[in-house]
């Protein structure tokens, strides 16, 4: 096959996954900003290489005319979460979502391949519209924890490495390793709330320091030096030693300033 067609064949797929990756980050944003906590913690696409295409296709007997239509994870996105709770919430936003149709599911989650890989495989249809009109592709979304997918990686490459067959004494520490991952999840599950409070107290105190910082930068502009010195001064104390709810009132007083000089926060 030609190199231009290949890139014609490729083309709808990599427009699939930068679509899917905006939106998924945006699902994360969208949480975050209302102090939520969000299910997704990182998003990564790929399309696969014609390379790793064509040596899929030798290895599943599958005809080049077919690839298409019998090969349904050359479009690729990962959704890593921190914890194995959160790969159920993931997967039901992803059947939720309307501009998603899911046709095939794998659960690697609760039903782990022999080699102790684990992971949840959605398969969907999604629209993007080219300069030949709309077109549905198929795109594999995975769903792992930050553990899962640490293991994937590693097996992947040693998969590569070995052309698919790995020695004995590999493989067996390999499961090995899987089975400290499950184990890991398990732990991190039992102190989630925690990690979850400690997270969200770090992101409410960089957003407030923000909000600060802000106010602090447009009264330059309105109040005196002196003035402006001990606010700073204030400021840089609550920081060191203060609590959240303590820097949260002094928040609130510089917008009670802001509105007194008139000055609107950009």
């Amino acid at each position: 096959m030609e190199i231009q067609k290949w890139k014609g064949i490729l083309s709808p797929y990599e427009l699939a996954v930068e679509e899917l990756r905006v939106k998924f980050h945006h699902i994360i944003k969208e949480n975050r900003a209302a102090g939520r906590y969000s299910p997704i913690e990182q998003v990564s696409c790929r399309v696969k290489t014609v390379s790793s295409i064509l040596d899929k296709a030798r290895r599943k007997n599958i005809p080049l005319e077919e690839i298409e239509e019998k090969i349904t994870d050359i479009a690729g996105v990962r959704l890593i979460c921190q914890f194995v709770e959160d790969i159920d919430k993931v997967a039901a936003i992803v059947r939720e979502r309307p501009d998603m149709e899911v046709v095939e599911e794998n659960d690697y989650v609760h039903h782990s391949k022999p080699s102790g890989y684990q992971s949840y495989h959605l398969v969907v249809r999604y629209e993007v519209t080219t300069i030949h009109g709309p077109r549905k592709v198929p795109v594999e979304i995975q769903i792992r924890t930050l553990a899962m997918n640490f293991w994937a990686i590693i097996e992947h490459s040693l998969q590569y490495k070995y052309s698919g067959n790995v020695p004995e004494h590999i493989s067996e520490r390999l499961l090995a390793a899987a089975q400290a991952v499950v184990s890991l999840d398990k732990e991190m599950s039992m102190i989630r709330d925690d990690i979850v409070m400690a997270q969200d107290l770090f992101l409410n105190k960089a957003r407030i320091v923000s909000e600060i910082k802000s106010n602090i930068e447009n009264l330059y502009k309105f109040e005196n030096r002196d003035a402006m010195e001990n606010i700073q001064n204030e400021f840089f104390e609550l920081f060191r030693n203060g609590t959240l709810e303590e820097l949260e009132e002094f928040n609130r007083k510089l917008d009670e300033v802001a509105a007194r000089q008139g000055v609107q926060e950009l």
